[in-house]
């Protein structure tokens, strides 16, 4: 949409109509201190022209997976997105719609997000989902809220090997409670099922293993339930990978209570990692507790099946005091993408985007420790995702790499692990492609040996 300025006399005018001088006037209660002096070093002003045409010109400085071949990975994954998902989403019915408060008019955008809710607990397995969170580590966070609201205890166990932002945000959303949180350590890559049974206790309100994890391995979630439902009203908190679980046991195979994750991966594109959207589904009986919106299938006074938010449990809708969350909204346009794409997919296109996921991600992980100065870090088994330790500066390579065109992966160095890299194979990647990363990756290293 483009933009077009107000011209001087029509700002007079409208400071006029509502009975200003100066447009400085409508901030009178700022203190004139704060108020910038300078001219912030500007540019001069420009034609629509010229600034289409910098704007234009700066544009390509971005190098995107369009140019460059990915393998990142780290919750956000380089998926297919087919066009009809982009062009559903732009129509102007739904990429302009806001909350659907007057159910009357807004039956198609409650309508679809009804059948995100119910696509969401048949990959889950669960019985009730909501209509998205902000993305999946918020929606980790208020998981481990529910739990407390549920059964009043004040002490999470948190796997270690969960995404490193998500702790970030569940430090956040838990700052001012009292509450106490253990990270479960890891083990080849994997969380320390004994420390879970040594340290879990009648405190524990909730345990929460993300599968696969952080580092793209499987957890083995089936050893875990029945030693967190030991403990009383203790639940289990699953964060799982939409795409794996065409292939993995469902959240409900191994009886997690709530279910959350990124689902990104669902048509949604990257975006410089923004934005996202999270989902959240549980067991029946938890769905009172469950945050944000919920829509509901009713009948209408002529049996008219119809569509409305039900079970609203926000502080916009009830007192603050009673809320389970003060999340006040849904990444509707987002799950109206993932909903497309699982439509258009259905169970047998996202099965194959499954399998190809793991057969690439395991031929290369294959190629990849071949090369000398590269062998694997862990050993337990992974789905798309996986790490390899490296004898050199992983900076290093991955800034070589992207001169031969590869966003090569995610050094790991920052969350503490020192020459690690790890990398993301997806449906996308060709076979062609997998070979000449790690052709081009043993040809890089071995200049770097010499």
């Amino acid at each position: 949409m483009p933009f077009i300025s107000n011209t001087e006399e029509q700002i007079r005018k409208m400071l006029q109509t509502i009975g200003v001088s100066s447009f400085k006037e409508l901030l009178k209660n700022i203190p004139d201190e704060l108020f910038v002096k300078n001219n912030l070093g500007l540019d001069a002003p420009l034609s629509e022209i010229e600034i289409a045409k910098k704007v234009t010109q700066l544009s390509k400085k971005n190098i995107s997976t369009q140019e460059n071949i990915n393998f990142l990975g780290g919750g956000i994954y380089d998926h297919f997105i087919p066009a009809a998902v982009d062009y559903i989403t732009s129509r102007p019915e739904f990429y302009s719609a806001y909350t659907p408060y007057q159910a009357e008019v807004s039956q198609g955008t409650l309508q679809f997000i009804y059948e995100f809710q119910t696509m969401i607990c048949e990959l889950t397995g669960m019985d009730a989902a909501n209509a998205s969170m902000y993305d999946g580590a918020s929606a980790a966070a208020e998981a481990l809220l529910m739990a407390k609201h549920y059964n009043r205890k004040k002490k999470f166990l948190i796997a270690d090997t969960i995404h490193p932002l998500y702790k970030e945000v569940i430090k956040t959303y838990t700052s001012a409670l009292d509450v106490e949180i253990v990270y479960i350590p890891q083990e080849d890559g994997q969380v320390n099922i004994e420390f879970i049974k040594d340290n879990i206790d009648k405190d524990v309100a909730a345990v929460l293993v993300q599968s696969p994890n952080f580092f793209g391995i499987i957890e083995d979630m089936k050893k875990i339930d029945p030693i967190v439902h030991k403990q009383r009203r203790t639940l289990l908190i699953a964060a799982v990978d939409p795409i794996s679980l065409m292939l993995l046991n469902s959240p409900a195979e191994y009886n997690a209570d709530i279910v959350v994750g990124e689902g990104q991966a669902l048509g949604n594109h990257q975006n410089y990692g923004g934005p996202l959207f999270g989902f959240f589904a549980s067991k029946k009986k938890f769905v009172r507790k469950m945050p944000g919106r919920i829509i509901g299938a009713t009948h209408d006074t002529q049996d008219r099946r119809g569509y409305v938010m039900t079970l609203q449990t926000r502080e916009q809708h009830i007192r603050r005091d009673k809320a389970t969350s003060n999340i006040c909204t849904n990444e509707s346009l987002c799950a109206l993408a993932a909903t497309v794409y699982m439509v258009l997919l259905g169970k047998k296109g996202l099965r194959k985007v499954s399998e190809q996921c793991l057969q690439k991600s395991h031929y290369l992980f294959d190629k990849i420790n071949n090369i000398d100065g590269f062998e694997p870090a862990f050993s337990a088994p992974f789905f798309k995702e996986f790490v390899v330790r490296s004898d050199f500066e992983v900076d290093l390579v991955l800034r070589n790499m992207f001169e031969k065109g590869y966003f090569a992966g995610i050094d790991l160095t920052p969350y503490g692990y020192d020459d690690h890299l790890l990398i993301a194979v997806t449906e996308k990647r060709t076979k062609a492609e997998l070979d000449n990363f790690a052709k081009k990756l043993e040809e890089d290293t071995k200049k770097l040996y010499l």
